[in-house]
């Protein structure tokens, strides 16, 4: 097993203080938006060696992958499928969506036979992986997930044409896609998400002015008056920290969430998202491709973003906490690739078996604990990390002698792990 040294990504809209108050370290003064724990080559961990030395994870994996990965070697070519993030969110994330695992390998092909630089600021692709990903909450954290339904669509750009100007551009765009999202066409969700993709900043602008400084109208919906006074608040957020990105007016075709901390939620290829603000634990498949569709300075490709996404509404995909026969508190999303663990362990209790199926990345975010398998041990404290290959198996977590409050870990190992018969949700 092998202590790990994480990679910060410095994004502009991460948090100062989240990552490392949750850590128990001094904040670095600088935007810490990401803290990524895997062995992803766009930023692997380092892994301290026992005779001192330090190698990137990735190269370590690489250097005897079946001790390392077991039988998922040979289910991701030899990669670790999964990557663990601590996610620190200030202001929002761009609209974004992550494509399937054909369309991703198409994608990167396509665009390494082009010969796009894999660090180009235009390409799209930057590995051939899908990337679906599930996201514990830590905090509360508000975000956007997947399509709302139609008919509340509909009556929230109703609400915001009456805002706007009799006759003016902004309130003839919201008005007709209010009116063919009422209409329930099959095309009608895309043909929305289209027009308001391509409107002019002077049109979010005014949007944005009207919000701002409402008139007094009737109320077009009794049902809907708090969906109204959601999207007024979401496009006056998004709008001071995106004035005039068309993001913006996307954005209220999509579900408001405000998850509480212990929520979990799960998101497939081809939805489109957005996180907003407060402190998760992300994980995923080991990918970085993401496309954009707004909220963003970043690339937007507007084709490719449309291939991608599905036009369809989306019911809020919660994952429960299932336990299995040992009492194990597991989060078991329908991937492959991942599933999560949260750990607690008590002074003066049982040590607690991981629920390792494959490889395992942890992490302790509070007290700390001493890792023990048949070939080693791993002691960790509030802030550390471990990888701990897939030879390692069986591991038990044991709390630390006189340690005062209990540790707490969150363990990422493969997906459909044994010894999980008669999970109960």
């Amino acid at each position: 097993m092998y202590l790990l040294d994480n990679p910060l990504r410095p994004y502009a809209w991460g948090s100062v203080t989240a990552i490392a108050d949750l850590l128990g370290r001094e904040p670095s003064g600088s935007p810490e938006a990401e803290l990524w724990i895997g062995a992803h080559p766009a930023s692997p961990s380092v892994a301290m060696l026992p005779d001192g030395t330090r190698t990137p994870l990735d190269q370590l994996i690489a250097a005897d992958s079946r001790a390392a990965l077991g039988g998922a070697g040979s289910r991701s070519g030899d990669r670790l499928p999964f990557l663990l993030k601590v996610l620190a969110a200030e202001s929002a994330l761009s609209l974004q969506v992550h494509p399937s695992l054909e369309q991703a390998a198409a994608g990167y092909d396509a665009e390494e036979a082009a010969g796009v630089p894999v660090d180009a600021a235009h390409r799209n692709y930057k590995d051939r992986s899908h990337k679906p990903e599930m996201l514990f909450a830590l905090t509360r954290f508000d975000a956007l997930c997947g399509f709302r339904p139609l008919e509340e669509s509909a009556a929230v750009f109703g609400f915001l044409a009456g805002l706007c100007e009799p006759g003016s551009e902004e309130a003839g765009l919201l008005g007709t896609v209010a009116t063919d999202l009422g209409s329930g066409a099959p095309a009608a969700l895309r043909n929305a998400f289209e027009a308001l993709l391509s409107a002019g900043v002077g049109i979010v602008a005014a949007v944005e002015a009207a919000v701002a400084f409402p008139r007094e109208i009737e109320p077009i919906d009794r049902d809907f008056a708090g969906y109204f006074t959601d999207a007024a608040a979401t496009v006056a957020e998004l709008g001071s920290q995106y004035p005039g990105d068309a993001g913006v007016l996307v954005a209220l075709l999509l579900n408001r969430v405000s998850l509480q901390p212990g929520d979990v939620i799960h998101l497939p290829a081809g939805h489109i998202h957005a996180y907003l603000s407060g402190l998760a634990i992300e994980v995923m498949a080991s990918s970085d491709n993401v496309l954009r569709g707004g909220l963003t300075s970043k690339h937007v490709d507007v084709p490719e973003l449309l291939r991608t996404v599905i036009f369809e509404p989306l019911a809020l995909p919660s994952v429960p906490a299932a336990t299995n026969l040992l009492d194990q508190e597991l989060y078991l999303p329908p991937y492959e690739e991942f599933q999560l663990q949260r750990i607690v362990v008590h002074h003066g209790g049982d040590p607690v078996p991981l629920a390792q199926n494959g490889p395992a990345v942890v992490l302790v975010v509070s007290g700390s604990v001493r890792l023990d398998s048949p070939k080693s041990d791993l002691s960790l404290e509030r802030g550390q990390s471990g990888f701990l290959p897939d030879i390692e198996q069986p591991v038990l977590v044991h709390p630390v002698q006189g340690a005062g409050s209990p540790a707490v870990l969150f363990a990422v190992t493969c997906g459909t792990p044994s010894g999980t018969e008669g999970v109960r949700r």
